[in-house]
């Protein structure tokens, strides 16, 4: 077991050059705590634990970078490894959510629109019926059910023409991360028009030999059965779940031994925008009105909305994105952002690069993204970088209303029922990697921790196991350290 820490000293030189960057905006601009006044004639309290001491107590394997700032002092108070370039999992989603919000702005809003090309005569639409997306994230089968509704009461019988689904607002992604598991429902496709978290649900129950088994497109109102997912029950032992691209299907079979009795689990879509057609021609032909079969375009045509659905304002859109960590809510909003700021959609890769460099100019040193969710291991940012960028006045503001509070729990992962302070944070955890970053607005501080062992990842990822042997408890220590610093740096 391994662990780099850098100590105080080192740790004042090397936040030096960052804080210069930022010296005129009053942030860092001297890295060094303040000396406290001596005391003679009195007994000295006894010795604090060194924070090299606490992490080396924690058991955590890998590298820990750990830094904590004061606001009212300007001061870093101490820090470890904070120089040491890690994932930094899902804290990734707060870059997006500040980024998100400078670019797009508050008042933004995905919206998803019913179109039409032709006039409408006697109730029949003479021309082409075109489901546009706008990239939202969190559009679900009931929103759908209601843009059909609402085609149908504008008086909308019958479509001679063709139906097209435009999916071009965002580019479309087969996967966020292709080193992850296929069947992974937090692993999905992306595209201009996205569905359910773009997951589709597989049920199955055993029927005397054999299971019957549903593939649907459920939401609070609705569970449509889908033909664009498919499952086959197959005599295996391994993989549990194995996929393949068939024309325009997802094809899936799942190892009949892995089942029992009965259950369901969501599985990722790689079709997202064929999907979302599917279910609202479903709706459609519940009014009556049977389309065919549909057209993918990347360009808009011209034409003439219908109707449309808005989704949630930027600042709800991300306080659901700090709270639930959903990966594509997160990859959506940062597409979308790097398109208004690039003057059009770019691949995710090229997006990510260019959130790093909206970063980089504001702390005066370079990081790396490869995606807007923290999903990928291959970002690399310090601890010390998070600081810097977290204490920033704009971002400070943006991020404590909508970040989530943070609870300290009892050894059993219960929260416990009286907090010792105040914290409001965001989370990241992959196999061997667990982060946190955020705010004790009580103290006027801003920290980050991550702690990752990245040989024990890639082992785990060799196996090929969703969780690998020794991720839940390095996970559980790694916690457990965050709240001993937590703690600490409240006094």
């Amino acid at each position: 077991m391994t662990k780099r820490i850098v100590r105080r000293g080192f740790l004042a030189g090397a936040l030096s050059s960052v804080a210069s960057v930022v010296a005129g905006q009053g942030l860092l601009s001297s890295p060094f705590p303040k000396a406290r006044p001596t005391t003679t004639g009195r007994v000295r309290p006894k010795a604090r634990p060194s924070l090299e001491g606490l992490i080396a107590d924690a058991g955590v394997s890998g590298v820990i970078g750990a830094v904590v700032y004061d606001e009212k002092t300007g001061q870093v108070i101490e820090g470890a490894g904070g120089d040491v370039p890690l994932p930094p999992a899902s804290v990734t989603k707060a870059v997006t959510a500040a980024y998100a919000l400078e670019i797009l702005g508050p008042k933004f809003r995905f919206v998803t629109r019913a179109m039409r090309q032709g006039e409408v005569v006697n109730g029949v639409l003479q021309g082409d019926l075109i489901l546009a997306g706008g990239g939202d994230p969190n559009l679900v089968t009931d929103n759908l059910a209601q843009i059909a509704q609402q085609v149908k009461d504008s008086g909308i019988v019958g479509v001679k023409g063709r139906f097209l689904v435009y999916n071009g607002a965002l580019p479309r992604v087969d996967e966020l991360d292709d080193s992850q598991q296929d069947h992974l429902g937090y692993n999905p496709a992306i595209s201009g028009l996205n569905l359910n978290f773009n997951r589709v649900h597989f049920e199955w129950k055993k029927q005397g030999d054999g299971y019957a088994i549903a593939m649907d497109a459920r939401s609070r109102n609705y569970r449509p059965d889908v033909q664009v997912a498919k499952m086959d029950i197959v005599e295996r032992a391994q993989p549990v779940y194995a996929y393949q691209e068939v024309g325009d299907t997802d094809q899936w079979t799942v190892a009949k031994s892995a089942l029992g009795k009965d259950g369901s689990r969501w599985l990722p879509v790689r079709q997202p925008a064929l999907y979302a057609a599917e279910v609202f021609a479903t709706f459609m032909r519940s009014h009556g009105v049977v389309l065919g079969k549909p057209e993918l375009v990347e360009t808009l045509p011209e034409c003439h909305e219908i109707t449309r659905f808005e989704g949630l304002a930027l600042p709800e859109l991300l306080q659901r994105l700090l709270k639930f960590s959903t990966n594509l809510t997160a990859e959506a909003i940062g597409l979308a952002a790097t398109a208004k700021h690039s003057g059009g959609p770019r691949g995710l890769r090229t997006s990510a690069l260019t959130m790093a460099s909206w970063m980089g100019d504001k702390i005066g040193s370079q990081v790396r993204f490869v995606d807007h969710s923290g999903l990928g291991d291959a970002t690399r940012i310090t601890a010390q970088q998070m600081v810097v960028f977290l204490a920033q006045p704009t971002v400070r503001s943006a991020l404590v209303p909508i970040l989530k509070p943070h609870k300290f729990r009892d050894q059993k992962r219960g929260v416990l029922e009286v907090q010792p302070a105040e914290v409001v944070a965001k989370t990241g955890t992959l196999n061997f990697v667990t982060t946190l970053a955020g705010y004790l607005p009580q103290t006027g501080r801003t920290f980050a921790i991550f702690a990752a062992d990245l040989k024990r990842r890639e082992v785990g990822l060799r196996s090929g196991e969703d969780s690998p042997k020794g991720a839940r408890p390095y996970n559980r220590r790694a916690q457990n350290l965050q709240q001993a610093l937590l703690r600490r740096w409240a006094k």
